[in-house]
C-alpha cells in the first residue's frame, strides 16, 4: 500500500497458495514471506518489491512462518513448524529455527526451540525469542545462538508480560511489547540477562503505541520503529520517543500513538445466485417462538441467492422453474444450529488451512453460526473474514478474540485497575473483529463493572466466565452482562434466584457438555454410546483426536451425572422467561451440539423447546435474531434437514443429510455443494485416517488448549 496515496496493489500473481508473514529487505528492494497449501504444503519465497512471481527458496515444502533477511540482505532465517492437527503432517521432521545463505542455498538449523527469529548488527549472531520456566507461569527472554547453533546466551528478560523483541538493524535499540503494548528502550549487551520492562530503571525507556501493537518492525536505518495492531500499521520515530535521540525537549515529545494507517480494504460477502427450494419436508421455523410452536407439514423453503424468499405448505409457494430442487420428504427441515459457545482451533502459527476438518465436521452436523468466548485473536477473525468472503467452508464464525484474563499468563493478562484499562482492552479486541469480550478472572467486582462500561460504550457484549464462585455469578446477572458461560456451581436454584435472574436479560449457556459439579454430560455420551464409531465423525475428523478420547471412557450410574441437575434448572429458568443456549465448548466436532439437545432433554425441555435453544434463542441472544436461527423470509438462509420425526425423537438430530449456509447447499454424506463441479480436496487424513501427530504438534496444541480454556475435566 502506497502511504501517500492510500492505494493498495497486489504483489504477487498466483492463486494456488496463500502467503503469510512479508518482510521487506533493508535495501527495501525485496519482500520475504511464506506460502500455505493444503495439498501442497508450504515455502519460504522472495519476490521483487515491485511485484512478480514469487521465488522458493526452501528446498523442500513443509510448514514454515516469521522469515526475514539479515541487514546486508545475504542471509534469511525463518522458522519451520510441524504439522498434524489441523494441517497436513508430511515434512514434519527438524522443527525449529533456519538460517539460508541466498548464494548457497542450503538451510542451516540453528536451534530446535525459540519463535521470531531476527539478524541485529551483523551476521553473526541469530536473536530470538524462547521461553523459560523459572516461574509457575513461564517466561519469555531475548536469547541469540551464533551460526552454527552454539554459544547460546540470555540477552534479556521479559517475565511474564513481554509477548515480542525485536532489536533494531544496527542493534542499538529493542522494542518489546509488554501486555499488549509497544515500547522501546536503548540496548546495550554487557554480556548479563537484563530483566526489561515499562518500570525498568537502568535504562530510559518509552512506550510507543496507545491502542496496542504486534508484529514489530524496524526502518532499516534504525531511526523508527513500526508495529501493527488489527487493521492499522504505525511508526514512531526515536527522535519522537526520546529527548536525547533528537532535538525536542521531553516536554516536546508527542504521546503515544493512538491512530494508525488503516491497511484496511474492502472484499464482496459471499453470495451464490439463483432459486433452491426445500420440497416436502416437515419445517419447524421457530418463527415468533415465545409465542407459537409452527410447524409446517409437506412444507416448502424457497430460497434466492443467500436468503429465505417464501415458506409455506406445497403448493402455497410458487416454486420458479429454474429453482434447484432438493426433495426433503420424510425429514424435518430446520434452522441452523447456533453454537453460542463453541472453541476450537482455526490455525496454527496464524496459518489458516484452506479447508478446516473442524468446521466441516461442524457444518456436517447442522452447525451454521459459531460464537467461541475464548480463541486466538489473530486466527479467528483471519479464519472469520475469509469465511465470509467465501474463501473458506465454514460456519459463520464470531468470538470475543483472547479472554480479558485476569490471572497471569505470557503475554495474556489484561491488567484491569480503572476506566481507561477496561476501555483499551475492549477496544483493542474491537479492532481486530471481535463483536464481544470476555470477562475471565477478573477478580474484582469493580474490574467487571470498568469492562462492563467501556463495552457499553463501544457497543460490545460482555460474556463472563461461570462456575467459580455463586456470588460472583450473581454480581455478572444484576451489573448487566450480556450472559453466564458455564454452569452455576451449585446444584440448582430456588424461587429467590429464578425472580432474580427473570427481571434481567441475562442469557445462560451452561454448556451442558462440561457442566460443573459432577461428571460432565459430554462423559454421559462417550459411557452410553460409542461415539469412536460415529460414521461422521470418521469422516471429518482424525482418527488421532477421536479415539483416544472416545474409546477408553470411564462409566458411571446415572446419578453421578450433574448435567441433569443442570438441565432442570434451566429449564425452569426458561420456563421464566430466561433465554438458555446451547454451547458445545469445542468438545466433539458438531455432533456435540446435538448432545446439548439431548441433555437439555433429559432435563425436562421438551424437543421442540431444545431446538428452540439451539437455534433462535441462540441466535437472539448474540443480538443476530433479525437475521438468523429461525425459517422465514427475508433471514439468511442457514437451515439443516435431518432425517426422521426430530420433535418426536430429539435423537434423530444427528443424522444431518444436508446443511444450507447462506444460501449453499451441502451434501453432509461428502461436504460437496450441491450444483457446483468444483469438489472438496480430500483432508490429509482421509483414506484410512490413520495421520499421524507429531509430538511437537501434540504438545502445543495440548499448551493452546489450556492457554485458551478449551479444556474442561470433571468436578
Amino acid at each position: 500500500k502506497d502511504l501517500k496515496s492510500g492505494k493498495a496493489k497486489r504483489l504477487t500473481r498466483q492463486d494456488e497458495h496463500d502467503e503469510y508473514y512479508p518482510r521487506y529487505s533493508a535495501d527495501g528492494k525485496r519482500i520475504i514471506y511464506t506460502t500455505w497449501n493444503d495439498q501442497k504444503l508450504g515455502d519460504v519465497r522472495i519476490v521483487s518489491a515491485r511485484g512478480g512471481k514469487g521465488k522458493v527458496i526452501t528446498p523442500e515444502p513443509g510448514h514454515y512462518v516469521e522469515p526475514s533477511f539479515s541487514p546486508d540482505g545475504e542471509l534469511v532465517t525463518y522458522r519451520k513448524f510441524t504439522g498434524g492437527y489441523l494441517l497436513d503432517p508430511k515434512y514434519s521432521v527438524e522443527p525449529g529455527l533456519y538460517v539460508m545463505d541466498l548464494d548457497k542455498g542450503e538451510p542451516n538449523k540453528v536451534s530446535s526451540s525459540g519463535t521470531q527469529p531476527h539478524f541485529a548488527g551483523d551476521n553473526e549472531r541469530l536473536f530470538f525469542t524462547e521461553r523459560s520456566y523459572d516461574s509457575p507461569y513461564g517466561a519469555t527472554q531475548l536469547a541469540s545462538v551464533n551460526l552454527h547453533g552454539d554459544d547460546h546466551r540470555v540477552h534479556l528478560y521479559g517475565a511474564d508480560k513481554v509477548a515480542e523483541y525485536r532489536l533494531s538493524p544496527d542493534r542499538k535499540w529493542v522494542a518489546f511489547v509488554h501486555q499488549f503494548n509497544t515500547y522501546v528502550t536503548p540496548y546495550v549487551d554487557n554480556g548479563k540477562k537484563v530483566t526489561i520492562g515499562p518500570n525498568m530503571s537502568s535504562l530510559p525507556v518509552t512506550q510507543l503505541s496507545d491502542r496496542a501493537g504486534e508484529y514489530l518492525t524496524w526502518a532499516p536505518d534504525s531511526s523508527s520503529v513500526g508495529w501493527f495492531h488489527g487493521p492499522y500499521y504505525f511508526e514512531r520515530k526515536l527522535e519522537d520517543a526520546f529527548d536525547f535521540a533528537g532535538g525536542k525537549s521531553a516536554d516536546e515529545l508527542p504521546d503515544p500513538l493512538s491512530e494508525g494507517l488503516d491497511l484496511s480494504f474492502t472484499a464482496t460477502s459471499d453470495k451464490p445466485s439463483g432459486y433452491k427450494a426445500l420440497v416436502g419436508g416437515t419445517v419447524v421455523t421457530m418463527r415468533d417462538a415465545d409465542n407459537t410452536r409452527e410447524v409446517i407439514e409437506d412444507g416448502v423453503v424457497l430460497i434466492l441467492d443467500n436468503r429465505i424468499a417464501a415458506v409455506g405448505k406445497r403448493g402455497e409457494v410458487d416454486i420458479p422453474g429454474d429453482a434447484m430442487l432438493i426433495d426433503a420428504s420424510g425429514k424435518t427441515v430446520l434452522p441452523g444450529l447456533v453454537d453460542t459457545h463453541a472453541h476450537g482451533g482455526q490455525g496454527r502459527s496464524e496459518i489458516i488451512p484452506q479447508q478446516n476438518w473442524m468446521q466441516y465436521s461442524n457444518l456436517s452436523f447442522g452447525v451454521t453460526t459459531i460464537h467461541d468466548p475464548s480463541n486466538d485473536t489473530t486466527e479467528i477473525f483471519a479464519a472469520s473474514e475469509l469465511q465470509r468472503a467465501g474463501e473458506r467452508v465454514a460456519p459463520r464464525i464470531y468470538s470475543t478474540g483472547t479472554i480479558l484474563y485476569g490471572a497471569e499468563g505470557i503475554g495474556y493478562k489484561a491488567q484491569i485497575n480503572n476506566y481507561d484499562d477496561a476501555y483499551f482492552h475492549v477496544q483493542r479486541l474491537k479492532d481486530s473483529g471481535a463483536i464481544s469480550v470476555k470477562s475471565y478472572n477478573q477478580p474484582r467486582r469493580d474490574q467487571r463493572q470498568q469492562v462492563l462500561w467501556a463495552a457499553n460504550n463501544q457497543q460490545m457484549m460482555v460474556v463472563p466466565e461461570g462456575g467459580g464462585k455463586f456470588q460472583q455469578n450473581l454480581t455478572m446477572l444484576v451489573d448487566g452482562h450480556t450472559g453466564l458461560e458455564h454452569s452455576l456451581p451449585i446444584a440448582r436454584g430456588y424461587d429467590d434466584l429464578t425472580q432474580l435472574w427473570k427481571a434481567t436479560d441475562f442469557g445462560y449457556t451452561p454448556t451442558f457438555v462440561v457442566s460443573y459439579g459432577g461428571l460432565m454430560g459430554e462423559e454421559y455420551w462417550y459411557d452410553r454410546t460409542e461415539v469412536w464409531k460415529n460414521e461422521r465423525l470418521l469422516r471429518y475428523v482424525p482418527s488421532t483426536r477421536l479415539d483416544a478420547r472416545a474409546i477408553r471412557r470411564p462409566t458411571a450410574p446415572d446419578d453421578q451425572y450433574n448435567h441433569v441437575n443442570v438441565a432442570e434448572y434451566a429449564k425452569e429458568l426458561r420456563d421464566n422467561g430466561v433465554s438458555v443456549h446451547i454451547g458445545a465448548h469445542g468438545q466433539r466436532e458438531g455432533l456435540a451440539a446435538h448432545w446439548e439437545m439431548w441433555l437439555m432433554n433429559q432435563g425436562g425441555f421438551t424437543p421442540w423447546e431444545a431446538l428452540r435453544g439451539a437455534t433462535i434463542d441462540g441466535a437472539t441472544h448474540l443480538g443476530m435474531g433479525k437475521d438468523l436461527g429461525s425459517i422465514e423470509p427475508g433471514k439468511l438462509a442457514d437451515l439443516m434437514i435431518t432425517d426422521g420425526d426430530v420433535l418426536n425423537d430429539i435423537r434423530r438430530s444427528e443424522y444431518v443429510t444436508y446443511t444450507v449456509i447462506n444460501g449453499r447447499v451441502y451434501d453432509v454424506a461428502t461436504m460437496n455443494e450441491m450444483g457446483s463441479k468444483q469438489k472438496r480436496q480430500p483432508f490429509f487424513f482421509e483414506g484410512n485416517n490413520k495421520a499421524f501427530m507429531p509430538q511437537q504438534t501434540a504438545t502445543e496444541v495440548e499448551a493452546k488448549a489450556h492457554q485458551y480454556h478449551w479444556k474442561h475435566t470433571n468436578h
